[in-house]
């Protein structure tokens, strides 16, 4: 009999693996109907399940604090924390959502997510996959390192936003956003150094899991 904690995780991954399977099937779906007219409001269609999904991200900080889940709790929560701040700052700026690479952050985002809890269900489960675990710990990294890099190229895009805005606004209202760009400048190179942290624990983890795996086949 399952206990309270696996049900409630077996269903929390279950839901994030529904959602994010809705998100990535709408934007498919939407760029095979409508060609490249469909990035311009990828955001528009996908943006309110996605802040959903990732605002409940923020329970998995109190998953692994509280043990129920078994993962490093670091960079979890610098994956977290980055999606969330960044999908706020894009909720707040529509020009920016209209970008293309805003269509390809979500798309990395979801493959990324995609990739995870379909394997975090079937371990709560008990029925681990041998495919599933190597897309969890190997495919999933370079799947990162690519929305990373999104991640980068989206942030320069609010800069630019913001220093197009303050020129536009003149002298009067250009002392509020100067700040703005200057907190971006410096989240860029924190970005960088956490997805290197990131890379790195998982590359770790990937090691871990693999060796637990060869040694369990071996037992049997």
């Amino acid at each position: 009999m399952l206990s309270f904690s696996h049900a409630y995780i077996f269903f929390y991954n279950l839901f994030q693996f529904c959602g994010h399977t809705w998100i990535l099937t709408n934007m498919i779906v939407r760029f095979l109907t409508f060609g490249q007219d469909a990035l311009a409001d990828t955001f528009h269609s996908v943006g309110l399940v996605m802040s959903f999904c990732q605002l409940l991200s923020v329970l998995e900080i109190f998953h692994i604090a509280d043990r129920i889940e078994k993962a490093r709790l670091l960079p979890r929560l610098i994956q977290v924390l980055e999606k969330n701040l960044l999908l706020l700052t894009l909720i707040r700026l529509d020009e920016v959502q209209s970008k293309p690479v805003v269509c390809l952050q979500l798309f990395f985002w979801n493959i990324s997510d995609l990739l995870r809890y379909p394997h975090e269900v079937m371990c709560v489960m008990d029925a681990p996959s041998a495919t599933m675990l190597w897309a969890r710990y190997t495919l999933w990294i370079p799947v990162y390192v690519l929305s990373a890099v999104t991640e980068g190229v989206t942030i320069y895009q609010v800069m630019r936003y913001m220093e197009q805005e303050s020129l536009l606004a003149g002298n009067a209202t250009a002392a509020a956003p100067v700040h703005r760009p200057l907190v971006l400048v410096v989240s860029l190179p924190l970005l960088a150094l956490g997805a290197s942290l990131t890379v790195w624990q998982s590359l770790k983890e990937r090691r871990h899991q693999l060796e637990r795996w060869a040694k369990k086949m071996k037992r049997k």
